[in-house]
């Protein structure tokens, strides 16, 4: 008994790694819907598709991710038999480096590229926080003047509106790295040796968006416990800043749009001034935190890409300054920005909350440098497939024209002279345009082949028994209709007489009455 136990074949479970899913035929659609409009407005700006591939080698993608708390930083990696490691892309901006130092001998300069793909991230998942995701990355490389910057703000606000999102709906943010860096080295913390501890406070700043300011002290602080109290839920080890200096730090993130503004001239409506002031920071630290030479070039730069914006036409509720925007990947130099969504929805925990970032992006004029040894000043953004997907559903600005299911051959005869027939009228059906297919299962179950038109959405279904062929004719069943008919009839007996929604054309005018029911249906609906 024991041995035919042991003999048993064991079952494999069928079930999905945390943090992946799989995707259904209407999200494939819409996604499809969204990426076509977007690609129409980088288009229009003159960029140009590339593609690079999903693994690269582990040294040649860095090591720039924000979340270093998982084994081997964040990467999906393996070893190839020559001993040499390769990761799975985190991202589609450091393979563009990659491409663009392997072939800088052929590219023009300013290269204006953008691609769509599949990005991998070994991070702990959660709810709305998946491992694999879709990005969508527009990128200028070659133009060191921040007038590119200020077009990729511009092209993300475009972008957005070219979705559907109105005004009002969205804002890009922008900010300089220069300025934050900046502030990082008014608090000690410059230096390639202080390069861990600064992104850790820069990755509890870019939680703004997401947590409360006093969450996000305890993340510059001592740490904090995402239950909400200390042994409830998991623990994210905090910067370690001593109180004061966070306090500050967080001070002059909340503040610092103003102060920023006045120091660039950049108030809107007015002239701006330069009169003397003590930041937050400064206070801390001692001196005036815009004396620092990074701040001060972070500053002026924002300034030029504010006026570009504004000789083009894009006010402050389309493009704005906001020193709290960090984006929390490391490679970043210069200008930064932010697509975000202002309205609101109800999350997981039934919280009415603003949706925010959908995409981000910004100056990375070292990648390619990590290659060449020479400077290839390069910026961009990255769109967020999936999150923007979920942000236009929620406005019912796509997936709104779902695709009709294909009309259903259905099959009478199992011959191979019957199946040929079949097999031409819904060719016949396809090369008119109509999404046809002929039923693939067992065919002398005709009722489940009903059933099975019925579960697929198909809005017609076409018979034709040995009858209808002798009498050069067929039936037509208008699956719409014939559910609307069928729930006032009682019994299977009237149902059969009745033959809901049914009726017969000639063989050789089934495409034109197909067309034709098809074309009824969509006004009806």
């Amino acid at each position: 008994m024991s041995d035919k136990k042991s003999k048993k074949p064991h079952k494999l479970k069928a079930r999905l790694p945390r943090g992946f899913t799989d995707r259904t035929a209407s999200d494939i659609r819409a996604t499809d819907e969204m990426v076509a409009k977007i690609r129409g407005v980088f288009e229009r700006y003159g960029f140009d598709p590339v593609e690079t591939p999903a693994f690269e080698y582990t040294d040649a993608l860095g090591k720039f991710l924000p979340d270093q708390d998982r084994p081997n930083e964040g990467v999906f990696s393996l070893q190839d038999d020559d001993e040499q490691w390769m990761s799975l892309r985190y991202d589609l901006t450091a393979p563009l480096a990659r491409h663009v130092a392997q072939n800088i001998n052929a590219i023009a300069l300013p290269y204006r590229t953008y691609r769509q793909g599949w990005v991998f991230r070994n991070e702990k998942p959660g709810p709305g926080r998946f491992r694999q995701f879709m990005q969508f990355d527009a990128d200028t490389v070659g133009a060191p003047g921040v007038q590119a910057d200020a077009e990729m703000a511009m092209m993300m606000a475009d972008t957005m509106e070219a979705l559907g999102i109105k005004r009002g709906d969205y804002v890009i943010r922008v900010n300089n790295r220069k300025v934050l860096d900046g502030v990082m080295e008014a608090i000690g913390l410059g230096g390639e040796e202080n390069a861990g501890k600064r992104l850790t406070v820069l990755r509890a700043i870019d939680k703004l968006d997401k947590f409360s300011p006093n969450d996000v002290l305890l993340l510059l602080t001592t740490g904090r416990w995402d239950g909400g109290k200390q042994g409830v839920g998991d623990f994210t080890e905090g910067a370690g800043l001593a109180a004061n200096v966070a306090e500050n730090v967080l001070g002059f993130i909340l503040d610092g749009r103003f102060q920023v503004e006045s120091r660039a001239g950049l108030m809107e409506g007015g002239k701006g001034h330069t009169a003397s002031f003590t930041s937050p920071v400064s206070s801390a630290v001692g001196g005036d935190l815009f004396d620092n030479r990074s701040v001060h070039a972070g500053v002026q730069e924002l300034a030029n890409i504010q006026q570009s914006c504004r000789a083009s036409g894009y006010g402050p509720d389309r493009i704005r300054i906001d020193p709290s925007v960090v984006r929390g990947l490391e490679y970043y130099t210069g200008p930064v920005y932010e697509a975000e969504l202002l309205f609101d929805v109800v999350n997981e925990k039934g919280e009415t909350v603003q949706f925010g970032s959908v995409g981000g992006g910004g100056r990375y004029d070292g990648l390619v440098k990590r290659f060449t040894g020479q400077d290839v000043p390069a910026t961009g953004f990255s769109i967020g497939v999936s999150r923007l997907m979920t942000a236009l559903k929620n406005l019912g600005k796509l997936g709104t024209d779902d695709m009709v299911a294909p009309v259903l051959v259905t099959v009478m005869d199992g011959g191979t002279e019957a199946l040929g027939r079949y097999q031409k009228m819904t060719q016949d059906l396809r090369e008119a345009g109509i999404r046809a297919e002929m039923y693939q299962g067992n065919w002398k179950k005709f009722g489940n082949q009903l059933r099975y038109a019925d579960r697929r959405g198909c809005p017609i279904a076409i018979i034709q028994g040995s009858d209808e062929r002798e009498k050069g004719i067929v039936q037509i069943k208008d699956m719409i209709e014939g559910r609307k008919e069928a729930a006032a009839i009682e019994s299977n007996e009237e149902y059969r007489a009745a033959r809901p929604g049914q009726f017969e054309v000639a063989e050789g005018d089934l495409v034109a009455e197909v067309t034709k029911l098809l074309a009824a249906q969509a006004e009806n609906t």
